[in-house]
């Protein structure tokens, strides 16, 4: 299979994955996962949040048996049958008991929690994928997870919402890892002008030195 072809099943399959990126499959979100499974590096029963239909699915998209859930991945409360559907969650902090501590913050894969250190977080509803990875860091155990509410999009809608903010939470930390580099790069270029400085000065003190040694009589 040449390159286009293998970017264009990688394509077909991140399109049948629900976009929670929630990384139980041992990849940093969907299209990792997708990229494995085209690349033949990984197998399609390690989705969860898909629950059998997604392993049914992209057993027909790569021409292959469907396999049985992973039991190493595949949580007790997540679908055993194509007809089930998946319970969508969503994250519900405790607004008593948050300290502000921003950790859920940084691991949220699709931005749905905003807050700053030492200030209350919020999760936006909305856009949160249910993906539990908030839970482990908090140090309060103040984050839940709850039945994704009626009166929100259906989960089943929502995958390129959470595509397109995946992909531009990535973006964000690209840009903010190279603005600290950035700054970084800057920081030792101010130390090491600052040291040549000192240099200069020293061998300028050191010949001024020299050169009375060298007047006296």
């Amino acid at each position: 299979m040449n390159g286009v072809a293998i970017a264009d099943l990688i394509t077909r399959l991140d399109a049948l994955l629900p976009q929670t990126q929630c990384r139980r499959c041992g990849f940093d979100g969907c299209r990792p996962y997708a990229e494995a499974l085209a690349n033949n590096s990984t197998t399609l029963n390690r989705c969860p949040p898909g629950g059998l239909a997604t392993i049914t699915a992209l057993a027909a998209a790569l021409d292959q048996t469907p396999l049985s859930p992973d039991p190493t991945v595949w949580p007790d409360d997540a679908p055993l049958t194509k007809d089930q559907a998946l319970i969508q969650t969503i994250a519900v902090i405790d607004e008593t008991r948050c300290i502000g501590c921003y950790k859920c913050v940084l691991v949220c894969p699709v931005d749905a929690i905003l807050g700053a250190p030492k200030f209350l977080h919020v999760v936006i509803d909305e856009d949160c994928s249910g993906c539990d990875l908030c839970l482990p860091p908090c140090p309060v155990d103040c984050i839940a997870l709850e039945v994704r509410p009626a009166a929100l999009t259906p989960a089943a809608a929502m995958a390129e919402r959470w595509r397109k903010l995946h992909e531009r939470r990535k973006v964000r930390l690209a840009r903010e890892r190279e603005q600290r580099d950035e700054a970084r790069r800057l920081r030792r270029g101010e130390v090491l002008a600052a040291q040549a400085k000192e240099i200069d000065i020293g061998a300028a003190i050191a010949r001024a030195r020299l050169r009375r040694q060298q007047t006296r009589p």
